[in-house]
């Protein structure tokens, strides 16, 4: 998962670099939850190393043991209350330099029940990735049909998370529910995701590994774009479009061939980093000591 953090830098420099006036909104009015986020990243890691490498049946491995699960589930319910509240345009320029009390402009928008709805959202739909992607790469049955399980258990809760998510945007975030319910684009994105999702819990339930992952991803994208194009021209609904968030438009052209120039070498690092971890050669250095 370190790996996977490059893609979270990039996208935080691009945001930064390439639409700043988003980038500041996001940092000053949730500023908590990101804030907890990153703690959480951190000590996710952290807490597996010394786990891992520690001694076997110890307190402290107990203790690393739990510090890495709660890390493990407050990160993306975090990470999706922070999406919840651009959702719900929680974050336009009125909620800024008001003068406000301390709760009024820093908590109440990523803390309500919808935003709540959407962390909970979040959390399945990582869970649900990670036992989809772990049935491919387990190599003890038993240990394969125990993430099938789970996988089956959290695609049903991702569609239960959804519905209540739904449920609640027709008080909380009305714009992106109009959209996505009634936008012309909305029937055909909702049958292809739903069918994405049908295949991934279908391929699953006959063990069909690779395609279950192949469309889970596919599910989980999908969502992804119903979301941008819901809020869509808004960077930051309901006052900030991405138009008037863009740096000049030759900070754009550098930052684009920085990063072609920077996919030369990332890509190439990835891969050799992947041939190594995943060759399926053991390692003294990866036992436990």
């Amino acid at each position: 998962w370190e790996a996977n953090h490059v893609w979270l830098i990039l996208a935080i420099v691009l945001l930064f670099t390439c639409f700043p006036p988003a980038f500041a909104r996001l940092g000053t009015l949730l500023h908590i939850p990101l804030s907890l986020v990153l703690i959480g990243i951190v000590l996710r890691g952290s807490a597996f190393t010394f786990w891992r490498y520690g001694n076997p049946g110890d307190e402290a491995e107990r203790h690393w043991g739990v510090t890495f699960a709660v890390a493990s589930l407050i990160t993306p319910l975090l990470l999706g209350t922070t999406a919840g509240a651009i959702a719900a345009g929680a974050l336009g320029e009125a909620g800024t330099g008001t003068g406000k009390e301390f709760y009024a402009t820093y908590v109440a928008p990523w803390l309500n029940p919808f935003t709540l709805s959407v962390g909970l959202f979040a959390l399945v739909a990582f869970a649900f990735l990670a036992a989809v992607y772990l049935t491919l790469e387990a190599r003890e049955r038993e240990v394969q049909e125990d993430f099938r399980r789970r996988a089956l258990a959290s695609g049903v809760g991702l569609f239960l998370a959804a519905a209540l998510a739904l449920l609640l945007s027709h008080r909380y975030a009305p714009v992106v529910r109009e959209a996505l319910i009634f936008a012309s684009w909305a029937i055909p994105l909702h049958l292809l995701t739903a069918a994405t999702a049908v295949t991934a819990l279908a391929a699953l339930w006959v063990r069909r590994w690779r395609a279950a992952r192949v469309a889970a991803v596919a599910q989980v994208s999908l969502i992804l774009w119903g979301w941008a194009l819901s809020q869509y021209p808004h960077i930051l609904p309901p006052d900030l479009s991405i138009a008037d968030a863009a740096a000049p438009p030759v900070t754009l052209r550098l930052v684009l061939a920085a990063l072609a120039l920077g996919a030369v070498l990332l890509f190439p690092s990835l891969y050799y980093l992947f041939r190594v971890f995943k060759s399926g050669r053991p390692s003294s250095v990866m036992r436990h000591p």
